[in-house]
């Protein structure tokens, strides 16, 4: 996948860069080219964006953007750690930006950009100078290859889904983060922010409702409650259990087994 994303990078370079002798080609090119394209002054002022930029990036108009907008200044590119890179380009240099991805909200907080339920844009970024008859470098030009727009609520879906099928298993951050395609500090963020509690909380959380559930069998002893949740009855989930609901399990089954009306099972081991 990285090596469909690096050859539409340089593509989309060569396709620019092949019309730099012809500037209303190039400036029609641009204007049509379906991935964002800007282009900066050499202090990173913005001079010129596209519809792709307006469209996928969600910038408002040309007018809240040109002549305002500085690449060099932007928080968002300081945070993730990318402004000196961005600065080769002012020595002739063509940089490649792979995996920039920036949570939606901070372009909003910062930005003229549209309100819109997307949590993070990721794109791969080519920047190139375009230089002057005489050689120097008098601007520069960034295409934008987006790669992922995440709207939230699919990728915590999926993580969900995750959890609760593999509820038996360790608890694995690394494999939930994976199947929800985001990475792991990404992922724990989102998925906090959107359900209430960590990746692992919820983990717990399905766990220990699926003890609930096996402890309300009455043909089953307390031990192989636990043992078929593939919980330990006598070390750290027990201690939870009791956090989670107010009382042992053996109390717990004999509140339930009270407002059902059934007499308990003695809870030996089977």
């Amino acid at each position: 996948m990285k090596e469909l994303h690096d050859g539409a990078n340089k593509a989309a370079v060569q396709s620019i860069l092949s019309l730099t002798a012809e500037p209303s080609l190039l400036a029609q090119l641009i204007d049509n080219f379906p991935y964002p394209i800007q282009i900066f002054s050499f202090d990173g002022t913005s001079l010129l964006i596209n519809k792709a930029s307006l469209d996928l990036i969600g910038i408002r108009s040309v007018a809240s953007h040109v002549g305002i907008y500085n690449v060099f200044t932007d928080p968002v590119v300081r945070k993730l750690g990318f402004t000196d890179k961005i600065k080769q380009v002012l020595a002739g240099k063509t940089v490649h930006i792979a995996d920039f991805n920036a949570p939606y909200q901070d372009l909003v907080r910062h930005f003229q950009v549209v309100e819109r339920d997307i949590q993070t844009i990721s794109s791969d970024i080519t920047c190139f100078p375009l230089t002057s008859p005489a050689g120097t470098v008098s601007c520069f030009a960034a295409v934008f290859i987006i790669k992922k727009i995440y709207r939230g609520k699919e990728e915590i879906q999926k993580g969900r889904q995750y959890i609760e099928t593999h509820w038996l298993e360790k608890f694995d951050a690394a494999e939930t983060a994976r199947a929800a395609c985001l990475s792991k500090a990404h992922f724990a963020k989102l998925f906090k922010k959107h359900m209430g509690a960590t990746p692992h909380e919820y983990y717990i959380n399905v766990k220990i409702e699926k003890l609930k559930e096996k402890l309300l069998d009455d043909n089953l002893s307390i031990a192989r409650a636990f043992a078929d949740c593939n919980i330990d009855y006598n070390g750290y989930y027990a201690r939870l259990f009791r956090e989670h609901t107010g009382l042992s399990p053996s109390e717990f089954r004999s509140v339930q087994a009270g407002q059902t009306g059934t007499t308990p099972e003695p809870s030996c081991p089977p």
